[in-house]
């Protein structure tokens, strides 16, 4: 794939996130237009109790476009407080210019709402030490809005530009305020807008869908017609084939006996790591991954296939992982064919920028999906999920279990998901050059490129073509 047409695809999936965000976010804004508004068209929030045992609770400063330049619309948000007193006493509710309620407020004993949480008692505070204010409220000329009695007391304003603060008194201006507060919205022309950000979502998936098409679209001539038939050959290969007679009930213990090579590999995917790195400066410094180097991260890779194919992601063999690097006789195999040369502009931005619509492919297939979640007291909850492979390998193991055989369709199928990830893993850890193909090649046998080697030589060996090493059976 040219390199155009990889820029092409990772700007149509980055137009297609945004895209994503404002489908959802328009679609939202919708629902609520239709069902979280009360009778007055107001946005509302739970009732929060209020306390402080000062003279007064204000909010934080509230600043609307008050830079040089900014704008905020007259008419556009109007806000409602309603405040029901905790007792027989007035209460006073107000909203003026911060710096008018700062000089008002000063040296006076006061809590600060920090913040609300999604619950009614989830209210954090601040508290001001001080004294006792030098006049009733109302006495006050600043409050561009105000309401004050007893009972609840509701204040409407039509927001504008600046910097406000909300503050809630008693009447008398007397210590130890109580009271029950709840907040509303709303927005003119909110449906509007809703629609609005729902269409511009659809058009920007649109673009992304065009921009994909055009990205990803061949011409088929005479000459290339039997190469559009075959699919190309990828230098990263992974094969794996089903044993004969697979024991129905020993993948529940599988994860269990793998334990050890976790354990190791754990260790190894540390060196790993850090030999990445040392590549990434290798390559943009030489144009070379380092041989000895390129050998340890294909050995560890192939490591993990071997124990990922017996304990999680296919479970289509008993045979015990052996604890080597090495190319060895086992029904799973990997490996890579070394690059003489490699790109040292492309290290700079395949392993992320250029990788992200591989990312979100590979996300759902290994760990995107949640099965099944549920609340464990309080606030904790118990998850249980993971990708499409381990969703398609418990189904392999449950048709195992009663029947005896390992699906073959099933097995080519969860091959190919898996060739897919290994595929982005080599080529996120900088080992080829050569763009992963959005393609599912199934079945236990690949028809990449690997290096022809007798089991027990060393990991990363030359590289010539060959037919596939491993058949299903």
């Amino acid at each position: 794939m040219r390199f155009g047409r990889i820029v092409i695809i990772v700007i149509a999936t980055i137009v297609a996130i945004v895209s994503v965000g404002f489908v959802v976010g328009g679609g939202a804004m919708i629902w609520a237009f239709g069902t979280e508004r009360d009778a007055d068209g107001f946005f509302t929030s739970p009732d929060y109790p209020l306390a402080t045992d000062g003279y007064a609770l204000t909010s934080t400063d509230v600043d609307l476009a008050t830079s040089p330049g900014e704008w905020f619309p007259d008419g556009l948000v109007d806000v409602r407080f309603d405040v029901t007193a905790g007792g027989d006493a007035p209460v006073f509710v107000g909203i003026g210019p911060s710096s008018d309620v700062a000089g008002y407020l000063d040296g006076v004993a006061i809590d600060q709402v920090s913040d609300f949480g999604p619950e009614e008692s989830d209210v954090s505070y601040e508290t001001v030490t001080g004294t006792v204010p030098a006049a009733t409220p109302a006495a006050q000329d600043f409050w561009v809005a105000s309401a004050a009695g007893t009972g609840m007391q509701t204040l409407t304003w039509d927001v504008a530009a600046g910097s406000w603060t909300v503050v809630v008194m008693n009447a008398d201006a007397s210590p130890g305020v109580l009271v029950t507060a709840e907040a509303g919205a709303q927005v003119e022309g909110f449906l509007a807008i809703a629609i609005a950000v729902l269409l511009f979502g659809l058009l920007l998936a649109g673009l992304a869908a065009l921009l994909l098409v055009l990205a990803t679209r061949s011409r088929v001539t005479d000459e290339s017609k039997a190469a559009a038939i075959a699919p190309e050959a990828y230098p990263v290969v992974l094969e794996g084939s089903i044993d004969p007679g697979l024991s129905r009930w020993m993948w529940l213990v599988k994860w269990f006996l793998a334990i050890p090579h976790f354990v190791v590999l754990a260790f190894l995917w540390i060196a790993f790591s850090v030999l990445t790195v040392a590549a990434f400066f290798a390559i943009l410094f030489t144009g070379r991954y380092p041989r000895a180097i390129f050998d340890f991260n294909v050995g560890v890779m192939r490591w993990s296939w071997r124990v990922s194919y017996y304990a999680f992601s296919a479970l289509a063999t008993d045979q015990y992982p052996p604890f080597t690097l090495r190319d060895v006789e086992y029904p799973a195999r990997f490996d890579v064919a070394y690059p003489e040369r490699l790109s040292r502009g492309l290290v700079l931005v395949k392993w992320w920028l250029l990788a992200i619509p591989h990312y979100l492919i590979v996300g759902v297939l290994t760990s995107g999906l949640v099965w099944w979640a549920a609340e464990v007291g309080g606030d904790a909850a118990l998850r249980v999920g993971g990708g499409l492979i381990g969703i398609l390998v418990l189904v392999a193991a449950i048709a195992l279990t009663f029947t005896g055989r390992y699906p073959p369709g099933l097995f080519d199928l969860i091959m190919g998901l898996n060739r897919w990830v290994y595929r982005v893993g080599a080529y996120a850890s900088l080992m080829r050059d050569e763009y992963p193909p959005f393609r599912l090649d199934m079945g236990g046998d690949d028809p990449g490129v690997v290096a022809e080697l007798p089991p027990g030589s060393p990991p990363g060996g030359d590289v010539k073509p060959r037919e596939p090493v491993l058949s299903r059976s």
